[in-house]
């Protein structure tokens, strides 16, 4: 790989030569490298899973950034050399994290976090016997991690099934015991 600087014959010129060099440009450098073919190697099942979770960002990308309130999101969190649409594929990439479930009293209090933002919280309290007694949205706290149920009732022995979803529509779901009565 080389930097090209200040040659005003490579200033304009991009993409492959004769099948060996190929130029592009990164962060404003002008790049020269010699050009990659396929692997010859089988990809792996986790390579695979990979690729396919790739496309799905992809194809997200796409479509969202046809909004063009969610593209602005995007560009505002973009960093050199990148754009609205990087930012899209690397948010559907990744699916939030549930941090913490916790109860205060008759609340349920589920920490949640994304690398962009958490869209909502769903939560399920389902008794003993698995019957679901009620469900609703969690409303986000004024700290932007914490959101908050008020259940009508806890019942002991139950749980509590939480679904964190982002921006792309990535779920993470997470379950809680009911200890308490």
């Amino acid at each position: 790989m080389a930097i090209v600087k200040d040659n005003i014959l490579l200033q304009l010129v991009r993409g492959t030569l004769g099948d060996q060099i190929t130029i592009y440009e990164r962060n404003g450098q002008i790049i020269m490298a010699k050009k990659r073919g396929p692997s010859k190697k089988k990809p792996t099942k986790k390579q695979l899973e990979a690729r396919y979770k790739m496309r799905v960002a992809a194809a997200y990308a796409m479509v969202i950034l046809e909004d063009p309130e969610i593209k602005a999101y995007y560009k505002s969190l973009a960093g050199p050399g990148q754009n609205a649409y990087n930012m899209a594929v690397k948010d559907a990439y990744r699916s939030p994290e549930v941090q913490n479930i916790q109860f205060e009293e008759e609340t349920v209090v589920v920490t949640a976090k994304d690398e962009f933002r958490v869209a909502e919280v769903q939560v399920r309290v389902v008794d003993a016997a698995g019957v679901v007694i009620e469900r609703g949205s969690a409303v986000l706290g004024r700290n932007g991690v914490d959101w908050y149920y008020k259940a009508a009732n806890l019942p002991p022995g139950g749980k509590v099934i939480v679904v964190v979803v982002d921006l792309p529509g990535n779920e993470t779901v997470r379950e809680l015991l009911i200890t308490h009565g």
